[in-house]
């Protein structure tokens, strides 16, 4: 009998982009593979829990469940010019304590408005209901996520792009590292090495042959958005920067860590290669 994996992801559609080719059957024959889907915050909270064998994360989470879990290379999610967006109603002026609405605590979206706005009033939700809390009056603002980016009421305007604010911080233009993959650590090395590269060879298929995965995913009424605003989204954040992280990725997640730290939300600095899944112990193994 195979060995099952849970595996967790966000409902979002980059998230069920890159997953949905194990889903369907298209790669993977070692494991049986569970997935759930949940919100981002959801998602967070759980992974300090230790919930699932793999699951999606916020990159800002990493630092504080590195004893449990691996960072994985793949199925990564890093705007580049791009990415959350802080948005108001149209003529008003924030205060420096104005309340906003943000995904969850431990969000990287979270992490770099904390830094540059410490005196704003923070109240949590999810992120689908933030650009209703900022209409309703219940927040000043909010930071859109996801394919909200995409597109909100025109009563509703940015008043910052969270790509900047990383920018001022970073000092250099690198990508703004969103969402990560993390696998428990108890799994076996030599399974944890398998399941990577079952999640990189997914998330390379489902970028390979996006013409036919995402009408599938739009009859099964698997995304929240249509069909153009899908092939938009996906070229944001699934796509072939998504497969395998590269120095430049790292270098951007390394910088996150040592900005968290810097501003006390971490209480150690860490390298994320320090973190990966030694996929060379499969070549030793067997030389």
């Amino acid at each position: 009998m195979k060995k099952t994996i849970t595996i967790a992801h966000s409902p979002d559609a980059d998230d069920i982009f890159m997953y949905m080719a194990i889903q369907f059957g298209w790669i993977g024959n070692d494991f049986t593979y569970k997935n759930t889907a949940l919100d981002i915050q959801t998602l967070n909270d759980l992974a300090l829990k230790n919930e699932f064998d793999v699951t999606a994360i916020s990159f800002a989470l990493y630092p504080l469940i590195t004893s449990e879990y691996a960072l994985l290379r793949t199925a990564v999610s890093f705007g580049e010019g791009y990415g959350p967006k802080l948005i108001k109603k149209k003529d008003t002026h924030l205060k420096r304590n104005f309340k906003v609405a943000l995904s969850g605590a431990n969000t990287t979206n979270a992490l770099i408005f904390r830094m540059k706005y410490p005196e704003a009033k923070i109240v949590y939700k999810n992120f689908l209901e933030i650009e209703n809390a900022v209409l309703n009056g219940e927040v000043d603002a909010g930071i859109l996520i996801h394919e909200s980016i995409l597109e909100f009421d025109d009563t509703l305007c940015v008043e910052t792009e969270l790509w900047d604010i990383w920018l001022e911080f970073a000092k250099e233009s690198l990508p703004l590292p969103l969402g990560g993959m993390a696998l428990r650590r108890s799994l076996p090395i030599s399974d944890a090495i398998k399941i990577e590269r079952d999640l990189t060879n997914a998330v390379k298929i489902a970028d390979s042959n996006r013409h036919i995965l995402a009408p599938m995913l739009m009859e099964r009424n698997l995304i929240r958005v249509n069909e153009e605003k899908l092939e938009t989204y996906l070229n944001l954040y699934a796509n072939k920067n998504s497969i395998c992280m590269n120095e430049t990725q790292l270098k951007a997640v390394d910088t996150l860590f040592k900005l968290g730290y810097d501003y006390k939300f971490y209480d150690k600095i860490i390298h994320a290669k320090d973190y990966l899944i030694p996929s060379e112990y499969e070549k030793f193994r067997n030389s």
